[in-house]
């Protein structure tokens, strides 16, 4: 339980929340000194060209619409922060409105899909951030409007509030995008959705509690960076993990034999009848019998790795296990699939559940599915791991040849 623990943690707090926290540890013990300065000039500039070319490389517009906004908010935080603006009420305002919209910007993002930068829609995008550079100048010209003071008010008397650089209203705003942005986190669980949530828990800190302007300016930077690892991360689990069943895909199988031992097992599995079996219930049924599958030869016995080789197929590899060892296992996997069973709901049942459920004898309907599989081991005769998945591939086909739901080697 505690390695599941750990690992969990793990998810979460990487790689954002590594990076957050190196930045952190940077300044805060002094490791920067000196080259603060020179790096709060350089640091963003750099942090915004990595972030608009990994964007526009993997076609990534929500990538690229956020790192648009960091950018905008450091450029206000610069202007502010280098006394550029005509008066102290107007800079402050600057700081308020900036604290205020990077939230909602952000959350804004995480939700919004990729649909493209030169779109219509990106477009729209490109809009609303113009108008809300617009409507920030527009304050600094006409504070008369009561909006700016609305920004520094005091919604709450709460005194330990003051101790932030925050204003209220751009707390409140920062505390309603951590509730959603997490709430998304915990519901999909993406890489994405965990460097946008760094990413704000990093402008939080650069905007709320850093010491110095140089200092948040640092942290709204390394939002950026946090942004830029999650989509490295995401872009990884795309191409070694199967989106459909979560299991490593072939890819990812390439690579696991190659760091094998001198002794180890492969197993290939097919779906017995699959193609017959879409086409009569359809891909959506078909889909979630490969989920089903999936799921059972996760919880294989022998310290098997499940992958997911291609279709209806999968692999199994058991290191340092032997053929002697593995068959009790992957009859053990056999037995459980056909056990199991898949059932197929009716395709006129209603989309919303009624308050009372009931069961007819035709809206559900009962199907048996079993696997064929094929194995063999790691020795003399086989040098090289295509050949083992090749013998292996070859002792399905004669599992299949010989009636299918049962173990060839």
């Amino acid at each position: 339980m505690s390695v599941v623990v750990l690992r969990s943690f793990l998810s979460v707090l990487a790689p954002g929340g590594l990076l957050v926290l190196a930045t952190a540890i940077l300044l805060y013990q002094g490791f920067l000194g000196k080259s603060l300065a020179a790096l709060v000039h350089i640091y963003p500039v750099m942090v915004a060209a990595a972030g608009l070319f990994l964007g526009w490389r993997f076609n990534r517009s929500r990538l690229i619409f956020a790192i648009i906004i960091l950018a905008v908010a450091d450029r206000s935080l610069a202007h502010y922060a280098s006394g550029l603006a005509a008066t102290r009420a107007a800079g402050r305002t600057v700081y308020n409105a900036v604290a205020f919209l990077l939230p909602l910007n952000l959350i804004l993002f995480a939700v919004l899909k990729d649909r493209g930068v030169f779109t219509l829609r990106g477009i729209a995008r490109f809009g609303l951030i113009a108008a809300q550079v617009l409507a920030v100048m527009a304050l600094c010209w006409h504070r008369h409007l009561g909006v700016a003071e609305w920004l520094n008010a005091s919604l709450m008397p709460i005194r330990f509030l003051s101790r932030l650089r925050l204003a209220q209203p751009a707390l409140f705003a920062f505390v309603a995008a951590f509730l959603l942005i997490t709430a998304r986190f915990l519901w999909r669980r993406g890489a994405m959705e965990s460097g946008f949530l760094w990413a704000l828990v990093s402008c939080f800190i650069g905007l709320a509690v850093a010491r110095s302007d140089g200092e948040g300016r640092i942290f709204c930077a390394t939002a950026g960076l946090a942004l830029i690892a999650a989509l490295i991360e995401s872009s990884y689990t795309m191409a070694f993990r199967d989106e459909l069943t979560g299991l490593p895909g072939r890819r990812a199988l390439n690579e696991e034999l190659l760091r094998l031992g001198n002794r180890y097992t492969v197993a290939m599995i097919d779906i017995d009848f699959f193609k017959k079996f879409n086409d009569e219930f359809g891909h959506d049924v078909g889909d979630d019998a490969l989920r089903m599958v999936a799921s059972k030869l996760r919880e294989v016995g022998g310290g098997g790795k499940a992958f997911r080789y291609g279709g209806e197929e999968f692999t199994l590899v058991f290191s340092g296990r032997s053929l002697i060892q593995v068959l009790p296992h992957l009859e053990a996997l056999r037995e459980g699939v056909e056990r199991r069973g898949f059932t197929i709901r009716s395709r006129n049942r209603p989309r919303k559940r009624p308050e009372r459920p009931y069961a007819s004898p035709s809206s559900r309907e009962r199907v048996i599915l079993t696997v064929s599989i094929g194995f063999a081991e790691h020795e003399g005769r086989y040098a090289n791991p295509k050949e083992i998945l090749h013998a292996a591939d070859k002792a399905l086909y004669r599992a299949k040849q010989a009636g299918r739901n049962r173990i060839s080697i």
